[in-house]
């Protein structure tokens, strides 16, 4: 249908609005400052969100040959190392033995090193310390680990970490490991338990496998010492890679009678299996709405194909202007989830969702038996877009792929290192070019690509060749990419491209693109079109599967990303623009140490921020001049609700 004659889904909902908007939305306090850097180089950006405590099996079985003439024990010693050496300084960490103190004793787990600013020196010479001796008591250490870490900073979301490291089967009985796990998976927020079984089969794995999935994390499997270490790293490194979040904390009520009253900003919430959240907001007859939910479970957590976020605005008990509902599509692990709706006013102006008053927006987690039954932290972005100004007319849609199709011409240069961030507040800011980068298992990266009015973005992941374990391939993984507009709307490819990829350690490659930029393209029919209706940041993300640690020989993938910024980028939205001062009218061929300044000019000026949503990033103790324009740019925007009945992102 129309979006002109009825209210739709626009998939794409995030803090829009242009400089006026940015401004009133970069004032709203953000909780836990995102880094702006890459996703390892700076865990202690988090404010203490994120931690790690090892929790390490010394039961006797660990003095036991490993098959290369050295103990268990000592194999663990080294793989610890390499785990601590890998990790970001200052990164929280901690070790806590079982079965080191006594021949028998199923109290026998000590804290060897408190969790706190990661020391190396300290953690090698404490694990070096242990001898194997007793028994296996793993339930009690896991509770007891759980305890070790520290909770988040006052307001913040991040990943607490416990990985247990073990060549046997708890042998005390009481309290049942998988039971402390599904505990302490249901009640913390942000917790995972990662298991490492070295040389376990039967049993002792399948309660490994059991802690993992109960614990919201994963299990890896490690034949060999080389494994080990191996599997150790990826799971460690995937805990200080944890996904920043910034917002301000709200409580969605589970009726609509109850909505706490949102303004435009970016917010964190959680959200449980099953659950209803809503959300209230006041909109005028005349601008945008946009609304995005980005749901981020555990990485890896056990989901199903069909596992859901579904998000909702209405405009009384039963109207609804617009819903959208994004799957997981996968049985491999989960992967951070966003939908995204919008009220677009039609072009008449006639429709109930044109008008004036009290609006709800609804977030709904759908779960089937046997999934992540943890609470998922939600970070939720609302943002109102100006209409354009009276007597303006918007250039044409583009509905088109065009040149930015399939056979699109991509870059071929040499490639340059890149770290991509862990979500959308850090996303790694690039422009067209080569880009490499790495990958762990279960793991997200993201990238954000400015493109202006007339723009478009069309890139291809390129998953490396990589040594296997199994030289036969016989394990296959997935690769997966997604476009989000700067409104956090995902793209799909609408039927030109597909967003998935079969991996199995050889060469695998995934385009990818969106249309060009133009403001009309909210009118259009097609979904994947809608949304690409302003100038900003784009953002990418790419997903390697859990899988692939079965996979792969060395600890990280190695990927590349071509990107492209197709078209001359124009001065506005309207009908007959002319080309932007500085736009090089990006056609695939740029190279060399200017490749990742093609596409921004003004595009990039008002698309960075919290959540890059057209935010600049003020901060909320801004001084009263600041405060000055805010009213100021309030005052403004309300006197313009009997503008034309048509809406601008801006920079959204």
């Amino acid at each position: 249908m129309r979006a002109g004659s009825h209210c739709r889904t626009v998939r794409a909902g995030t803090l829009i609005g242009g400089a006026l908007f940015a401004l009133v939305a970069g004032a709203l306090p953000a909780v836990a400052a995102p880094g702006g850097t890459g996703a390892a180089a700076d865990a202690a950006a988090t404010g203490g969100s994120g931690s790690l405590v090892m929790v390490l099996d010394s039961s006797g079985s660990m003095g036991d040959d490993d098959g290369t003439g050295r103990t268990r024990m000592e194999s663990a010693r080294t793989a610890v190392g390499t785990v601590v050496d890998a990790l970001p300084d200052g990164h929280p960490t901690g070790l806590r033995v079982y079965g080191a103190d006594r021949p028998q004793g199923c109290t026998d787990t000590r804290l060897v090193r408190p969790v706190r600013g990661l020391d190396r020196t300290a953690l090698k010479r404490a694990v070096a310390a242990v001898r194997p001796r007793g028994d296996t008591p793993i339930g009690l250490s896991l509770r007891k680990a759980e305890r070790d870490l520290p909770q988040p900073a006052a307001g913040a979301i991040g990943t607490r970490t416990i990985l247990l490291i073990s060549d046997g089967e708890d042998n005390c009985g009481t309290p049942q490991p998988c039971e402390v796990a599904e505990q302490l998976g249901k009640e913390g927020i942000g917790l995972r338990i990662d298991t490492v079984g070295f040389q376990v089969k039967g049993a002792a794995r399948e309660q490994l496998e059991c802690i993992a999935r109960a614990g919201n994390g994963r299990y890896y499997d490690a034949p060999d010492a080389k494994a080990l270490a191996r599997q150790l790293q990826r799971a460690a490194q995937l805990s200080a890679d944890g996904y920043r979040f910034r917002g301000e904390r709200v409580t969605g009520a589970a009726t609509a009678d109850r909505a706490p009253v949102l303004v435009p900003g970016q917010y964190l919430d959680t959200i449980g299996p099953g659950e209803k959240r809503y959300y209230a907001v006041d909109l005028d007859a005349v601008s945008t709405a946009d609304f995005a939910a980005t749901a981020v479970p555990q990485p890896g957590a056990a989901v199903d194909t069909f596992d859901a976020l579904s998000t909702r605005i209405e405009y009384d008990e039963h109207g609804s202007c617009g819903t959208d509902t994004a799957r997981f599509l996968q049985k491999e692990g989960a992967a951070p989830l966003t939908s995204a709706v919008a009220r677009i006013r039609s072009e008449e102006g006639s429709r109930p969702c044109d008008r004036a008053g009290r609006y709800r927006l609804v977030v709904e987690r759908q779960s089937k038996k046997g999934s992540d039954a943890a609470r998922w932290p939600l970070e939720l972005v609302y943002g109102v877009e100006a209409p354009l100004d009276k007597g303006v007319l918007p250039a044409q849609s583009e509905a088109e792929y065009g040149r930015g199709g399939k056979e699109a011409v991509l870059p071929t240069d040499d490639p340059r290192d890149v770290r991509g961030g862990t979500g959308f507040n850090d996303a790694r800011k690039i422009g067209q070019g080569v880009w490499r980068d790495r990958i762990l298992p279960s793991q997200t990266l993201w990238y954000k690509v400015p493109a202006g009015w007339g723009q478009q973005v069309r890139y291809e992941v390129e998953f490396a060749n990589e040594p296997t374990v199994d030289r036969t391939s016989a394990t296959y993984s997935y690769g997966a990419t997604q476009l989000y507009t700067p409104a956090r709307y995902p793209l799909t490819g609408g039927g030109e491209f597909t967003s998935t990829t079969m991996y199995n350690g050889r060469p695998s490659a995934l385009p990818m693109g969106g249309v060009p930029v133009s403001w009309t393209n909210r009118y259009e029919d097609r979904s994947n079109v809608q949304p690409v209706h302003a100038r900003g940041g784009f953002y990418i993300s790419v997903t390697l599967g859990a899988r692939a640690a079965e996979i792969a020989e060395n600890p990280q993938i190695g990927l590349v990303l071509r990107v492209s910024v197709l078209g001359a980028e124009r001065t506005g939205p309207q009908h007959g623009a002319p080309v932007a001062a500085g736009s090089g009218g990006s056609n695939g061929k740029a190279t060399g140490k200017d490749a990742d300044k093609e596409g921004e000019s003004t595009a990039s000026a008002d698309s960075g921020g919290a959540g890059g949503a057209g935010w600049t990033g003020i901060a909320a103790a801004a001084g009263a001049a600041v405060m000055a324009v805010l009213i100021a740019v309030f005052v403004y925007v309300r006197n313009r609700r009997g503008a034309a009945a048509r809406t601008t992102r801006g920079s959204a």
